[in-house]
């Protein structure tokens, strides 16, 4: 489930920003804003909510 604030991937191979991971900031309509971050420049890109998988924090820490 995608909510405001959650970490986000693309997965959508035929998308620029396959494999971007971000923060979804709102979502209306099936679309998603999602904010990405890096370095000196911040983006803000809609999808497809099928575009995109939610990231498991919890994935990797033991």
């Amino acid at each position: 489930m995608l909510l405001p604030g959650a970490a986000v991937r693309v997965v959508n191979l035929d998308d620029t920003y396959y494999g971007f991971q971000g923060q979804v900031q709102r979502i209306a309509d099936g679309k998603v804003a999602v904010l990405f971050e890096g370095g000196n420049w911040d983006k803000l890109v809609t999808f497809n909510a099928a575009e995109l998988e939610p990231l498991d924090k919890r994935r990797g820490k033991k």
